[in-house]
């Protein structure tokens, strides 16, 4: 089937849009009557089954209105990239044979937000701050520190209030933190080293910020309609005590007493996207979730298989990096470098880089005659 237009019901300019939300059963009606049209197979006859992975394509990550907006360097790259996604999905419905999203969820209280630590004096810390451990004749002390390295606080702990609700002493969740941010810069943990960072609040369940983009979330239910194709949501996050950028796992499973956390892989997740004949990725952000989602499937297919690489194909114009503007022209927290050195980690092994606008077809790896 040729390329499909964009439906009637369709405007780019929405993807700038924060409060806009699809027409569902205008979406439905227009879904249903193109399929007929054209005669459009269900996803579930597709020979070659095509999965698009969407991850965390948030409102608070895909606008300025939003309370952690990924930008890029440019201003506007999650709002281009939403334009994106949609237009890819118009485009491609007929070839896609399910969407999968990942939501970040988030409560009030979890490790990586600043009212979860207090300095010396009862505060809460600023947000883009970070918590790391120092040592002084041999006892351990969380510090926190600007962007630059810069010491803010020679002394913090966690939230008092933060343990009484946890149920916790506090004692307990100061030993626990401190084995967690040295978790997080272990050589041997096998995951990428870093210090822990302290976000703005962001993809707080039951906020319009954790809901999928307008637009994104109207072209997937388009598709969902129109090749009678379950979509699926995958949950992330939510743990009080572990960040979960990566929908595979959070970033620290284990607790410093050796006691069960109740956080475990998400190898369901990882069995049924692997079977899939071509998965593509795309979301927010390049530099942090995307990455380490990515980064958690290529290990998982270095376990199996390396062939399984070339399987995964990234939108590059589909992703931004976290760029956190400081007001005065340059940056807060720039992560671009890092997300380019991702990219460049993906290709390596074997993984693919490909434009939204190219035809899948003329994709690299892509079996032509098994498309149509």
């Amino acid at each position: 089937m040729k390329n499909v237009k964009n439906p009637g019901f369709y405007n780019p300019d929405n993807a700038a849009n924060f409060f806009y939300n699809e027409n569902l059963a205008q979406v439905k009606s227009e879904a249903l009557k193109f399929a007929k049209s054209v005669n459009l197979k269900p996803s579930a006859s597709d020979k070659v089954k095509i999965n698009l992975l969407l991850i965390d394509a948030q409102r608070d990550f895909c606008h300025p209105e939003g309370t952690l907006y990924v930008g890029g360097r440019s201003g506007v790259g999650a709002i281009e990239d939403s334009k994106r996604i949609a237009e890819f999905i118009y485009k491609n419905v007929d070839l896609i044979t399910k969407t999968t999203v990942t939501l970040d969820t988030h409560f009030p209280l979890q490790i990586f937000f600043s009212n979860f630590f207090v300095d010396k004096n009862g505060m809460e810390l600023n947000p883009h701050t970070l918590i790391d451990v120092k040592e002084v004749s041999g006892k351990k002390y969380l510090i926190n520190m600007d962007l630059a390295g810069n010491m803010i606080n020679d002394f913090v702990m966690p939230n008092p209030r933060v343990a009484l609700e946890l149920g916790v002493s506090l004692d307990w969740l100061y030993k626990q933190c401190v084995y967690y941010c040295e978790q997080l810069k272990d050589p041997n943990s096998g995951r990428k080293k870093y210090t822990l960072y302290l976000w703005p609040e962001h993809c707080m369940i039951g906020t319009i910020g954790h809901t999928l983009v307008g637009v994104v979330n109207e072209a997937r239910m388009f598709h969902a309609y129109a090749r009678s194709s379950q979509p699926a949501i995958e949950i992330k996050g939510g743990h009080p005590l572990s960040e979960n950028y990566s929908i595979v796992q959070p970033e620290v499973l284990t607790r410093f007493d050796g006691n069960p956390s109740n956080l475990q892989r998400n190898t369901k997740f990882l069995d049924h996207l692997l079977k899939d004949d071509i998965v593509i990725i795309a979301g927010q952000a390049s530099s942090h979730c995307v990455a380490s989602s990515i980064d958690d499937i290529l290990q998982e297919i270095l376990n199996t298989n390396p062939k399984l690489a070339e399987k995964i194909y990234i939108l590059e114009d589909g992703t931004s990096a976290v760029a956190v503007p400081d007001g005065n022209g340059g940056f807060l927290a720039d992560f671009t470098d890092e997300a380019n050195a991702a990219m460049d980690r993906f290709r390596a092994s074997g993984m693919h880089i490909v434009k939204s606008t190219d035809d899948i077809a003329s994709w690299p790896g892509v079996a032509h005659d098994l498309l149509g």
